[in-house]
Order: structure tokens, then sequence, then C-alpha cells
């Protein structure tokens, strides 16, 4: 099977900065840039620098717009944009975006970088290796010695089973031959010709291509661009290039002090200050104190080096004058202070200030009566005063920086001349000086007098820094730039060899510079596979990327590797991003015990043992840098004077372990007991021997040091990286001994590494009685087991002449490939158990490790079942980009239902429960009970465990200690007819699984789960209509709670429904051998609401019905609930509490209205729905007092008109069976219900103050406080939502009956005396329409004629209610229920009004999630909701402010619609208003989509505390909560659809 594409996911947020975040990506893959919620309402552009094509190379500044794609249905939902970017070139890219509409970089909201790794190629058929396949060895060039003699002693790393090679550079050398003074950039080293040829870079390029081809070999050197040899020709051609007395004039003072010291060094040398206690032989700490006592007494003083930041005081005076009585104006800056301004050039006392700025502040500032003479002499007295103090503060400050590096001077002396750890140089000298120089020396002998006056003239420009490096030190500082102090100071550790380069910000700066080192970046760059970034954290980055452009443009894939010595994630981070490298430097000599060196292991990559599969698509996580890690850098020292002999081969094989690329030193595996210096070293390597019998001298082979077992340490990382060991577990045995193992997650082979460390010299080398290692599996093959001994017969080390020799007297004993009984270290101890026998330290030895095969069988059967879901890449920002083939589990799954899809997935503890199974959520130890019963339940749980692989998750020590999570998923589907097979196809690959590795249960149990439940999921959105089937992953996400809270429940059934009613028949099930009708109703919100009596509300289920049945294309469904509430009718209302329609409460006014609406809405959305009206109902109680019956049954229309007349007739009633059975905490009179119209408006008015007959409904119950049987919102008189709810419905009735679609034209009004009269619909309509403004509209400002004016709060709002009795201010009170008014009945509502009300609700009302159920300046309002509280606090104890401030989130469903439809209206008058609002509702909505994917629940609350802060006693998953903000992007997208510009 072809790998899958893969695909990472990167989200962008505003004002995100990402330059220091490493995010690694591969050739061929493809990255998609999607909006997070902070951009979900913004104009994104979005650029990146990486090309289309390939052929274009890299450019850093060729920046291109990408396009937002988006594969939903619906234009108007933005969640889903995607921004795709192909990866075809590796290196460094960056993006940035805009939300201002601009393409310049410079207005960026949001930047960072991506990285794409190179693909590496060796041999002649360029077979493609992975950067965690690299061994590489570092050789210095200068010791292959001449060129015609370099293969053979590099055929030693390729022997030893290296596959790159680092050479230290390979040009032509300073005169002190470091190997990093380079003299001549762009030629070969000319050590390395002989008499007979001139070698060239030609004849370099020609064997780095062989050792490609034919040893499968790469290569790598570095890039040195931080300085050059001094005695560089180009740079004497060209001294801009450096810094100088010329263009670097404030290094002056600096060059000035580095030449005293000199001297006074050379003085010491000659025996000058003997006499003062300062010997040529400086041998104790007195000789460095006089040495103190002398520079700062004697020798510093006389120069006045202070001099070059100070002003002349008399030459300033004058100036200043001159300047009064020229008539220049004072500066009129208001806080600016006079300070020394330094003289560009440098000069003693030349320093000067701002004249102007004086004259405002010493003359202008004079009373004016004085004469101006007397102004001017008063002026410069204060002035001299001021410039002597600012002089004296020079004075003081330069002091502090030549105390420092005096201080700096001679401390470095210390180190040099008398520390124990340091050279201890006899004596002081030209040659041997104190402390090394800063700057270049002049050519001849002059005196400190002679070179101050030199570095003013032209030859000032052969004053040159040197290079160096600073301890601690902000690596991306110039330390050598203006306004540094770093060599005054002498806080720089010097290289006296070469001299720092000065690049400028660009090549415009110094051309001839860039363009020479840009000619080197590409000549090394042609030759070599890949570099070293010599010194990168002090290379200018800007040169770096500069360079490395230009490297890339000859190499794409060009392999970049860097030491960085920041000590800063942030800055090596910064470093990898913008120059692109690779892999970062990491040496195993840091660690300082095996507990250390195993942590390295274990942090360098990989993932854990038995990790969690990852999709191919995903999104992309911050990673951290590629590693090569090293047991021996060239710059270390030998381990074995670090540590001891005994640890090279242990250590060394550890590192081998790791999951990155390794590589080592030339002279590790030969045990070299020193430092190759990279300076001083000038003996050879040696080479190659093909036959062991004629080794000679300069040669070495197989048997020579650890080189055999570093062949098979190298080819076992390679088998490692190459072959999918991508797991990786690290074990501490004890305080040597490691283990580590690899494994391999396809295959489940494991290879385990087991090494005895040495980090001091062993004192015990026995190696018997270490702990057993456990197999895990079947032991295949011992792949090598190695141990270093010493041999007391060889001559111990003596160092040769000619050749770089190693440790004669040890040697490594080693087996390769042997079965266990063939093993002298280790032995079988039963089946599973692997004993030490002979495992002293410096041992090592590796096994290969298989699975049983029962158990392999069993795995097979397990990865062929997962083969059916295929690779699902739905994503954030992509679909199905590959189409899942139709297996055997798909194809029974698409047969259920989604009534049985809400057993698969869901079903909360009471839910199951309900069942009769005598199954309920399952309890997962330490953790608690799932949340659901079915997949989702632990999906939730898995996908954050996942995205970290939180392999230590109290689910996964469930799942490792025993097969009950599996046994209880698929039993409980079992028990369901409906479910069977799904849960018997679980059960056989659960069966298969329990076979498994307990380690490896957790990961192929979640790609189990995984595969069903992505398959379920994908088949619950195909069962719905074609908005949500095509829409974005947040439409589907929100129409999921159609699947969660709609379902049969054994406690919760709807009504009974006509015997008569047509076609398609209600569902039915088979319960103890008979057929019951087994119709769907939906939960309120779970878990609270889950079975039994609460489960059913009629306002909840009307309320959400619309957006969770009728939006997703559930309409079948929906009928059945409508005509099931409908024979529920009684005293013209749908109950509050179904209670099955047998316990239904009539306690509710608007419950009604809200099934009237979903009434009309499903006639409307359902092709042919108005057919409903002529359904039949089976009326349970057909008249007000009739009991409950079973045969009458009416037309849904006949019902309908039943309601209407009612409340047109005017409804009073006390609830059956009332008192405290009913309702324990109702007052008596809180029973009586009252509903009816107002005929002078056409208003629904109902209630009293003793009930609250809306969904604000809160009865008090709290003794304490004294609020029980208290409503806290009874919102009696007309209530506004049901006002526009009544509106809605009338109005359309009128349009129907006109239709000749509904029989009755209205209602008939009593007027008294047996005569009535007709009202129609479109009467009653207009009615409405004609009085809401008057009646409900809070005028801006006060009128003439207004009523009540005392109990306005608010302005410019609609009332809440009107006509309220129980307390008349309520009806002023600022809450939410305006909104579904305008919503359902825009046309009662003046436009412009409507508007400027919402606006005040959104910044008033509005929260992140929910809507402030009251005004906060409300004395009523308190946002906290606690129902447990039991308090005095009349307002909040037992919840009583459950509606007055906390925020519900259904509410925002009909403000933003609302805001939509209004919108809509004043498009024509406002153009463009209506976009504003559609990316003002996308933002909004941005909070509600991060919750729902975020929530284990996977929905959205019921409401939250203030301010969006978590409710514990809500719900959190509503149905009224998803379905109103659902039908927000519906509606949105209708309206898009209408406002779109022509």
């Amino acid at each position: 099977m072809t790998a899958p594409s893969q695909l990472r996911l990167l989200t962008l947020n505003v004002n995100e900065n990402k330059d220091s975040t490493i995010f690694r990506l591969e050739k061929g893959w493809t990255l998609h840039f999607v909006l997070g919620p902070s951009l979900a309402d913004k104009d994104v552009r979005i650029f990146v620098n990486h090309p289309t094509d390939p052929k274009l190379g890299p450019n850093r500044s060729a920046y291109h717009e990408l396009k937002w794609e988006n594969l939903s249905a619906q234009k108007s939902d933005v969640y889903d944009n995607f921004a795709e970017v192909r990866l075809v070139m590796a290196g460094s890219f960056n993006y940035y975006f805009t939300i201002n509409k601009s393409d310049n970089v410079e207005d960026a909201n949001g930047r960072g970088y991506f990285l794409v790794d190179p693909i590496l190629r060796v041999g002649k058929m360029d077979d493609r290796i992975s950067m965690d396949c690299i061994r590489c060895q570092s050789v210095l060039p200068k010791s292959l010695g001449t060129f015609d003699k370099w293969k053979d002693r590099l055929l030693v790393s390729k022997e030893s089973g290296y596959n790159m090679i680092h050479f230290t550079p390979v040009q032509e050398l300073g005169i002190s031959n470091s190997s990093y003074c380079l003299k001549d950039q762009l030629k070969l080293n000319h050590n390395f010709s002989t008499k007979e040829k001139q070698y060239t870079m030609k004849d370099l390029e020609e064997l780095i291509t062989m050792m490609k081809n034919e040893w499968d070999v790469l290569s790598l050197t570095d890039l040195v661009f931080n300085h050059t040899a001094n005695e560089s020709p180009w740079i004497l051609e060209h001294p801009e290039c450096g810094y100088n007395m010329i263009n670097s004039p404030h290094l002056k003072p600096a060059y000035l002090l580095d030449r005293i010291l000199w001297h006074f060094s050379l003085e010491v040398g000659e025996g000058k200050w003997q006499s003062q206690g300062v010997p040529p032989s400086i041998t104790q700490d007195d000789h460095f104190n006089n040495a103190r006592r002398l520079l700062s007494e004697q020798i510093l003083p006389k120069y006045r080096i202070a001099e070059y930041y100070q002003v002349h005081v008399d030459d300033t005076i004058n100036r200043f004058k001159a300047a009064v009585l020229g008539g220049v104006r004072g500066d009129d800056r208001p806080d600016a202070d006079i300070a020394i301004i330094s003289d560009p050039s440098y000069r003693r006392l030349k320093s000067s200030v701002d004249v102007a700025l004086a004259i405002k502040k010493f003359y202008s500032s004079q009373p004016s009566h004085i004469s101006r003479d007397d102004r001017i002499v008063e002026a410069c007295n204060s002035l001299r005063q001021k410039l002597n103090e600012l002089n004296q503060a020079a004075e003081n400050t330069i002091a502090g920086h030549i105390d420092c590096a005096v201080n700096n001077f001679l401390a470095n002396g210390r180190w040099r001349f008398i520390d124990p750890n340091g050279p201890k140089i006899p004596k002081v000298s030209e040659k041997e000086p104190i402390m090394w120089n800063y700057f270049t020396l002049p050519n001849k002998k002059m005196t400190v007098e002679e070179e101050e006056e030199m570095m003013d003239s032209p030859d000032g420009a052969f004053c040159m820094a040197h290079n160096g490096w600073v301890m601690s030190d902000d690596p991306l500082r110039n330390f050598a730039a203006p306004g540094s102090n770093i060599y005054l100071r002498r806080e720089l550790i010097p290289w006296g060899d070469n001299v720092k380069l000065r690049y400028g910000d660009g090549p415009e700066d110094c051309p001839f510079l860039w363009d020479f080192m840009a000619k080197y970046a590409k000549e090394t760059a042609k030759i070599f596979h890949g570099i070293r970034l010599d010194n990168c954290h002090s290379t200018p980055i800007n040169v770096a990327e500069y360079m490395l452009d230009e490297a890339r443009k000859v190499r794409p894939d060009l392999y970049v590797i860097a030491e960085l010595f920041t000590n800063s994630e942030y800055a090596d981070n910064t470093f990898i991003n913008r120059l692109g490298l690779n892999s970062l430097v990491r040496e195993g000599l840091n660690a300082w015990n095996s507990h250390e060196l195993g942590r390295l292991v274990h942090r360098f990559g990989g993932s854990p043992v038995g990790s969690f599969m990852q999709p191919p698509a995903r999104p992309l996580m911050p990673s951290m840098a590629h590693a090569m890690f090293i047991d021996q850098t060239h710059d270390n020292e030998s381990p074995i004077q670090k540590r001891s002999a005994y640890d090279l081969l242990p250590s060394s094989a550890l590192i081998a372990m790791a999951c990155c690329a390794t590589g080592s030193n030339r002279g590790y595996d030969e045990l070299v007991p020193h430092y190759i210096d990279v300076v001083k070293e000038k003996r050879l390597y040696k080479s190659w021997s093909t036959d062991p019998q004629k080794t000679g001298r300069g040669q070495v082979d197989t048997t020579t040091a650890l080189i055999a077992a570093k062949r098979a340490i190298n080819k076992l990382h390679h088998e490692l990286g190459k072959s999918g060991f991508e797991q990786i577990y690290v074990d501490q045995v004890n305080d040597n001994i490691v283990s580590v193992t690899r494994h391999n997650p396809v295959s489940h082979q494991s290879i385990i590494l087991v090494a005895h460390t040495a980090f001091s010299q062993p004192h015990n080398m026995d190696g018997s009685n270490q702990p057993p290692l456990v197999i895990p599996g079947v032991l295949d093959e011992i792949i090598f087991e190695a141990k270093m001994q010493h041999v007391t017969k060889v001559a111990p080390y003596k160092e040769d002449s000619d050749f770089i020799n190693g440790l004669p007297d040890f040697t490594v004993t080693m087996k390769e490939h042997i079965k266990v009984n063939e093993s002298s270290m280790v032995q079988m101890a039963g089946t599973d158990k692997l004993n030490f026998v002979d495992f002293p330290p410096g041992s090592a030895v590796a096994v290969r490790v298989s699975l049983t095969p029962p158990i392999r069988a069993s795995l097979l059967q397990v990865r062929q079942l997962l083969a059916q879901f295929g690779y699902r890449m739905r994503t954030f920002s992509a679909r199905n980009l590959e189409e899942i083939k139709g297996g055997e589990i798909e194809v029974a799954i698409a047969r259920l239902t989604l009534n049985d899809l809400n057993r698969i997935l869901f079903r909360c503890d009471n839910e199951e429960k309900d069942d009769g199974k005598d199954i309920g959520a399952y309890f997962i130890p330490n953790y608690g009970p799932m949340l659901y019963c079915g997949l989702q339940g632990i999906v939730s749980i898995l996908s954050k465990i996942r995205a970290s692989n939180d392999l230590g998750h109290p689910l996964c020590d469930n799942l490792r200690m025993g097969d009950w999570l599996m046994h209880y998923t698929a039993h409980r589907l079992m028990v369901h007819e409906s479910t069977k097979e799904i849960g018997k196809w679980l059960k056989m690959a659960f069966g298969h699984l329990s076979q498994a590795p307990r380690s490896l249960i957790p990961c192929y149990f979640d790609a189990i789960i995984t595969g069903v439940f992505n398959i379920a999921e994908e088949v619950c959105w195909a069962k719905m209509s074609e908005f949500v089937k095509n829409g974005s992953t947040f439409v589907r996400a929100l129409a999921y709670a159609s699947v969660q809270l709609v379902s049969y429940v054994r406690t919760a059934k709807l009504p009974r429904l006509a015997a008569t009613l047509a076609p398609p028949a209600p569902p039915t099930i088979e319960e103890n051998g008979q057929k019951i009708v087994a119709c769907v109703s939906m939960s309120a919100g779970l878990p609270f609401f889950s079975a039994g009596l609460f489960r059913n509300w009629g306002r909840d289920t009307f309320i959400a019905l619309r957006g969770l049945l009728l939006i997703t294309g559930r309409y079948d469904e929906a009928r059945l609930i409508i005509l099931g509430y409908g024979g529920c009718l009684r005293h013209g209302l749908i109950p509050n509490l179904l209670g099955e329609g047998i316990s239904a409460r009539f306690n509710c006014r608007d419950a009604v209205w809200f099934w009237l609406e979903c009434i009309k809405d499903y006639c409307k959305m359902r092709p042919g729905g108005v057919s409903i009206l002529k359904d039949k109902v089976a009326r349970l109680y057909p008249t007000d007092d009739a009991k409950l019956t079973d045969n009458v049954e009416q037309t849904l229309e006949d019902v309908m008109q039943e309601a209407l007349q009612k409340h047109a007739t005017g409804v009073s009633f006390r609830e059956r069976n009332a008192g405290h059975g009913l309702d324990s905490q109702m007052k008596n009179e809180g029973f009586f219900n009252r509903v009816a119209v107002d005929w002078e408006t056409g208003f629904i008015v109902g209630g009293n103050e003793f009930n609250c007959g809306t969904w604000m409904d809160k009865m008090g119950s709290s003794e304490k406080a004294g609020n029980k049987g208290i409503p806290a919102t009874p919102r009696n008189g007309a209530a506004v939502e049901l006002v526009g709810l009544c509106a809605s419905i009338v109005k359309w009735l009128g349009e129907l009956f006109d239709l000749k679609k509904f029989p009755y034209d209205g209602v008939r009004k009593n007027l008294g005396g047996g005569s009535v009269r007709v009202i129609t619909y479109k009467q009653w309509a207009q009615m409405i329409a004609s009085n809401f403004e008057n009646h409900f509209w809070v005028s801006r400002t006060k009128t003439p004629n207004e009523v009540n004016s005392h109990l306005i709060n608010r302005r410019g709002i609609y009332k809440d209610t009107a006509g309220s009795t129980v307390s008349p201010w309520t009806d002023y009170q600022l809450r939410p229920n305006f909104p579904i008014a305008i919503t359902v009945a825009p046309d009662i509502v003046n436009p412009e009004r409507a508007w400027f009300a919402l606006n005040m609700a959104e910044e008033i009302l509005l929260g992140p999630l929910g809507m402030k159920t009251l005004d906060p300046s409300d004395w009523s309002y308190n946002g906290y909701y606690n129902n447990d509280e039991d308090s005095a606090n009349y307002n909040t104890s037992k919840g009583f402010n459950y509606h007055q401030g906390p925020e519900w989130v259904w509410p925002v469903g009909f403000f933003l619609r609302a805001k939509l439809k209004i919108a809509s209206l004043l498009e024509p008058k406002h153009p463009g208003i209506f976009d504003e609002t559609a990316n003002s509702v996308k933002h909004t909505l941005t909070a509600h989509r991060e919750h729902i994917f975020n929530s284990d629940w996977r929905g959205l609350p019921e409401l939250t505390n203030k301010d969006g802060e978590y409710c514990p006693p809500s719900c959190q998953t509503q149905a009224w909560s998803a379905g109103c903000i659902l039908e927000v992007l519906y509606d949105m997208e209708l309206l898009s659809g209408k406002n779109v510009k022509k």
C-alpha cells in the first residue's frame, strides 16, 4: 500500500509571532494554514516565500499570496478556510499574514517559519537516507596528508560504518595553521599538493563524488564567515572588510588600551618591571597584584583614555557663546537634558553637546530683565558647571570599563601562567604575552604614542579587530558594533590569528566581502552535500541567511548543521528558523553520568514504545531541533581523559540508539587518549589496511581498538533509522547500566541494547550478578556483544611521532549475529529472561526480539481489520482526502439508523441504565466514569491523550491491566438487536487484540475505536441534509448534537400517535416479544435531563427542533414529535413537562407558540411539508376536562386552530393535582394559569406574580432566604417573544388561508351576549404590527407623552414585557428576549430602531458564549448561578438568580439571527452592513466552535456564569444551545445568498 500523503495544519491567530517556534516538515508533504478563533471575522491575506516551483530556487524576499479555499458547500462559513502550500523545496521559509488588506510584511499581524528537511541521497542510484540514519565522523584535512593519500585514510571512516564525513575547512590556512583560520577561502590548501601535482578544488570534488557514488558516504564541511586570517591577501587589499580605525572609530579607545597592555606585556617579558614585583616568570598571585597596581596607578592614567569620551570645556563654552550671539534659538524639547555627544571620529576632547538645547536650558530660561551680557555670563557659568559634571561622569564610566579590562587582562594571564588547569607558560615573551592582543599588530615596532598617531592616519585602516568569543553574550548582538564596550572592557576571548569581518547590514555596505563570501559558499555547496556553520552563534544572522540562500541555490537539498552556545532555547530556535538549520550538534560528553546520558538518548528523538498511531492529517505541532548526537566532537577533549577508556564502547553504543543523527571524531574509535588539537596537531591519521595480517605502523584495520565494534554499532544505527524503529524506551537499570529499546510499531520487532558504562575508572570488573533483562517475546538473535578489555602484557601508550595513535593496551572482544547459546556474556533463564553472566564495565550487548507467532498472528488480524478503515484524513480544513473503501464494518454501520448510532456513539449513564440491561457508564480507576457509554465517551479521552502521547493516563493503565473496557464496549452493543452486529465485530477485533503485549493494547485499542468512531460519525452526517453533509466541520459538530440528544428512551416515550397516521409509519422495536412504537424524543440536555419524566420538555424541544431536526433533514422524526406533542394539547397549551402525555404539566405559556413556529418551519423547509397539517393527531385530552382517552383523532390543523381559538377566547384554569405532590416549591396561587389575547393590541398576555410561564421559569425554593414559592421572573403581561411568535404564526396562517392550504381564516372573539366577531389572521397580524413599536420601544430620548419615565433604566431598547401587573419596572428590564421577536417577525419592528436595540444588547448582554439574562446595571443582577447555595441572600439562594444574570447560550442564536435579518433589511439603505454583520457573527461564533470541539461532551452548555466562566450546575450539552447556533449558520447562508453584491 502506498503511504498516504502527509498533511499538517498550522492554525493562525492574530498578533501571534512564531519566529522562535520550530515547525518541521518534509518535501512532498502539504501544509494547510487555517484560521484560529481570532481571525474568523477578518479579511486575512497570507503570504509565503516557499516557491511554487522548485526551479525558481530559494528567495527570501519573493513572497506570494496564497488563495483561501473551502471544501464546505456553505460559502458564508469560513471556519474551514485553508490556504495550501505544497512543499517542493527544502530550506527555511517564512509566512506572514495581514488583516488590513495590506501585502506589506511590515504590516504583518502574525508571522512565523516552517522548515522543510532536505532529502539526502547516496549511491549511484541516489538511494534516499533519512537524517536519522546519518553516522558522521569528523576529520582534520591537514591530518590526512597530501591529497593522493586521502582516499586510503578516509577509507577508515567508510570501513568503520560511517556514511558521512565532516571535513574541517579544506582551504588555504593562515600562519597559525589553525583549521578554522582561513587565508584564502577559494583555494584548496597548498599543503595537500605534492611535488608532482598541484591539487585543486576540482580534484576534491571528484573525490567527494566518488565517495558518494561508490562508498555511499556523503561529505560535509565547515563554512567560516566570521573571520579570516590576519595575512589573507584580500583583507589587506580590502581593509574595509574588517573593523578598523577608519570605518569603526568607536574602537579607537579599545585599540589604544590594547596597545598599552601589549607594550606592558613586552616590558614584563624584558624584565623592566621586575623591580616592581612583576618578573618575566610569573608564578604567583602577588605578581599579578603588582601588575594591577602598576597599570592602575602608573601606566594607564597618563594615557587619559576618558578624553575620547569628553568635551573640551572652553571650546564648547566658546561655541555656545557664539551661537547665542549669532541668534541661534533654543531647542524647545521639554524633557531633553544635556548629554555628551560622542565625536564621530573619536578624537580626544572632541565630543560635544547640543548647543541649541544648552541655550534653552541655560540662556533662554534667564529672567528677561537681566541684561544680555549678564545673561550670557550667567549661562556660560552654568554650562561650564554642567560640562564639568558630564566630563566627570564620563571619567567615572570609563574608569569602570578600564578597571574591568585590567581585571580581565590579568585573569587571562592567571589562567595562562599559574592556573593548574591552564598551560602554565613559564615566561612572558612576545610569543607568549600575558594576554593575546585584540587588534592586529603593526608591521614595525612603534611606541604607544606612535601607534595612537597611526590610528588617526590612513594606516588606521590596517589596525583591525580580532574575532573571538564572548561568554554569555547575546548571540544576536554584534559585539564590535557602536554602542558595545566588549573590546574596551576586554570581555572577548580573542583569536589572535584572525580578523573579525565587517559585513554591515547588506551587500551594499561592503560589496567585495559579500560577493567574495557568496562565491565561497556556492563553491563549497557545489562540492559538499552538507555544511557545518562554524561559530554559528556569533555569525551575523543576516549574513548567514544570505550565504546559505546562495549555497542552496547551488544545492537545494543542502544539509546544514551547527553548534549553538546561546544558553537560550529562544535564541537557538531563532537561528534554526532563520537559517534553516537541519541538525544541532549535541555532545555526549556533556552527560555527567549514565542517567544523564540515558536522558539525552531519550530526549533527542523518537516517541515512546506503544505510542498512539497518528493520522496522516493532523495539526502541525512545535518540535525541538533535530540532533546530531556526537560521542566526541573535534573540539572535545578525549573521553579517556574525562571518563575512562572503558566507557568509550558503552557510551557510543547508547548514543547510537538515539532516534537522530549520530557522529564521532576521528581518533575516538582508535582510542586516542588526548585532544587532537585543531591548531597544533601536525601528525597524520593512519590509513586503512585491508589485510589485518599485514597492517603496518601507519595503518589500522578491523582489529584496531573500537573499529569493529563501531562498525557494528553504526550498522545498527542505520537499521534503526531505515527500518522504522521509531519508538524508544530508556531504562536506567542501575547507576551504571542503561537499557535502551527501539521498537518498530509496524513489525513490532524490538532491538534492545544494554550498556554497562564506566564514567570513572572502574574498581570492580566483575561482570556477573547484573540485573536480568526481561525479553518481551522471542529472542531472535544477539546482534552483537562486545566488551572493552585491558591487555596488561602490551606496552603502555606512547605518542607516535608521525601518526595519531591510540591506546595499544585496550582491545574489544566481540561477536556478531549469534544465537544466545553461543554467547559468552548472557544466557537465557526460562523463556523470558536474559541473565548477564559476564557483563563488566565497558560492555554492551544488543539483541533482536520478535513477538511470538501466536501474538504475531493476532496482531496481523488486528491490522487487517484496521485496513478496512483506510486513512481517514478528515481534518479542520480538509474533509475526506481519501475515500473510504466499503469494508465489512462500514457496511454494517451504514445500515444503522441515527437512533442506533446514538447508542453506538453516545448514551450517558442514566440513558444506558434506562435500557434495563444492567449497564451504566464505564468507570476508569483514578479517573472516574466516562461521560458517555458509547464510543464518544472513549474518544473524548483518547483524542486528548493521543495528541500528547500520554501513555501514563489512567485509561491507558486500565487497558494495559485488563480487557474490561474492551469487553464492556462490545457487550453493551451486543445486547441490543440493532447494534449486535457492530458489537460482535468489536468483540472479534478485541479478541485478537487481547493476545497482544499489554504495552501495545492502548495504541491498537485507540486505532480500532477511532476507526469505528470515524465511520459512525461519517454515516451520521451522510444520513442528514445536504446542508450538513456538505457543511463545514462546525456545522457538522453542531448537527452531531442531533444524534447525541435525540433517541429512544424507554422511560421517556412520545405520547401515543394516531392509529390512522399516514406513512411513513413510526419506528418499532421488539420488547418482551411484542412490537412497540419506539419514537425518538429529544433530551433537553445532558446529563441532567436524560431519562424519565425530566427528559422531555415542550419548550426546549421546540426551541431546538428547527436546528436539530429540520436543518439536519430529520423530517420524519420532527413530524412525529410535532404530532406527539400536539396530541397532548389542553387548555390551548402544549405541555411543559411531557411525561409521555400522561404526566404532562401545562404550566407554561410559551411552549405552544414555539410548537406552532416549528410547524410553520416544517411546512416551509420540508418539500411538501404543508401536508403535515392534514396528519392525524391522537388527542389524549379532546376537551380540557376530559380524562385520558385513546379513541379521538383530529387533523393537526384542527388542533392548531383549537390552540389559537383558546387563546382568543381566553383560558383560565388550575393545574390538575395541584399541591406539593405536583410541585413542592410552588404556592397555591401559582397553580392558577391564565392566558388570553389583549384585543386592544393583539398581544398574548397571561401569568401572575406566583408563577412563571415563560422560559425564565425559576421558582424560589429557599425558606432561609424567604424566596420559596416566589418566581424570580414571573414576566406576566405580554412577554415580548410571545408577541413576536404570535405575529409570526398568524401572519403565516393568513397567507396559508389565502392559498387554500389552511381551512380557518381566523378566530372568534366573544363580544358578550352571545355575539362573536371574526378576527381574521391577517387582521390579528396587522393589529400586532401596528401596536408593537408603541408598546415595546423605549425611546432613545424622553418624549412628551412618555409614561413611567422614572422606571426607565436603559433607553433605545425593546421592553421585556408590556403591562406587567406585578412590578411595572420589570417591563423596562433589558433582557435577551426581544431578539426572538425580531427574528421570527422582523416586519413588526422599525429596522433602524431594532438595529440600535440589538447593538445595545450586544454591548451590554453578549458574553463569550452566552447572553446575560439581565442587564448588569439592574439591582437584581448576579452572574453566578449556584443551585446548591442555601444562604440568606434572597437574590441568589437556591439559584434564585438562574435567569438574573448568568449567560445562556441559546438566546445567542436568536440574537445573531436577528442581527443578520435586520442587516439584510438595512442593506439597500446602508450598503455593506450585511457583510460587516456577517463577519461580526462569524467572530462571535468562534467561541462556540472552539468550545464544541474542545468539550468532552461534544456539545454546547446550557449556560455559563459571568463572562463565560464555567458553571458547574449547567448541563454541558444542551439541545437548544446547539440547535439555535446551527440555525445562525443556516440563516446566514440563506441571507448571504440574498445579499450577494451584483
